[in-house]
């Protein structure tokens, strides 16, 4: 699944993205989920890095289009960022942030969705990486971006994703080894939890994807210096 974030104060905009991305995700065969931001305060207030694409307006009141792609690049620097703009010499500057294109105002789907192919192939390039889940079913193809997180009972491993839930006999230490190098760290016994998901931390839980685990107080030094330390890293990996 795609996460594209459009920012973007304009209605009439918004919309047309919206039907353009809808339109594109038919007739690709791309399932894509997407979350639209007001303003540029809006999307950095709570910023975590798990959009794939951001269609981003460079001319909006308050905090610019430029201003908050910057902002972005100190926790991100994996997200493929396309500038929209009815200006031509300002979607220029959004190479030093390393924007990929720019789309001009007024859109038109044709040209939308070139951009979105080009940002599509970016994006996929970019994958984090990829593990394969032997269900009773079949093969099951998983990017490690798609996993919430995964939790053990009774000799069986539980893949909670972003496609449902999925259940196959394992350890978590071989869960662990294997989605370790992709910032999976325990939060407790149970659960090994995909950083990139984290929402919120409370006293003794952490918020996964609207669930509410517990962190264990052997774990919770490690998990919070490994949550601390990735969030302070995403910009410069």
């Amino acid at each position: 699944m795609l996460h594209i974030a459009m920012v973007e104060d304009e209605e009439r905009y918004i919309n047309q993205m919206q039907d353009f991305i809808r339109r594109y995700g038919e007739e690709s065969g791309e399932e894509i989920q997407f979350t639209i931001f007001r303003d540029g305060t809006e999307i950095l207030r709570q910023y975590r890095p798990i959009f794939d694409i951001i269609f981003l307006d460079i001319e909006m009141p308050g905090l610019d289009g430029m201003s908050t792609a910057e902002q972005i690049r100190k926790f991100d620097s994996d997200v493929v960022l396309v500038f929209v703009t009815n200006m031509a010499q300002y979607a220029i500057r959004g190479y030093s942030v390393g924007a990929l294109d720019f789309v001009l105002k007024p859109l038109n789907y044709t040209t939308f969705t070139l951009k979105l192919k080009r940002a599509v192939s970016r994006a996929r390039q970019r994958e984090s990486g990829q593990v394969l889940l032997s269900l009773h079913e079949g093969i099951k193809r998983l990017d490690t971006r798609q996993i919430y997180y995964v939790e053990v009972q009774n000799r069986m491993l539980y893949y909670h994703t972003d496609e449902g839930n999925f259940s196959l006999r394992g350890t978590m230490q071989s869960a662990e080894k294997e989605l370790g190098p992709h910032h999976f760290v325990r939060c407790n016994h149970w659960y090994l939890v995909n950083l990139r998901h984290v929402s919120e931390i409370r006293k003794d839980t952490v918020l996964v994807a609207g669930d509410e685990l517990e962190i264990s107080r052997r774990s919770k030094t490690a998990f919070l210096t490994a949550l601390t330390n990735y969030m302070g890293g995403v910009g410069t990996r």
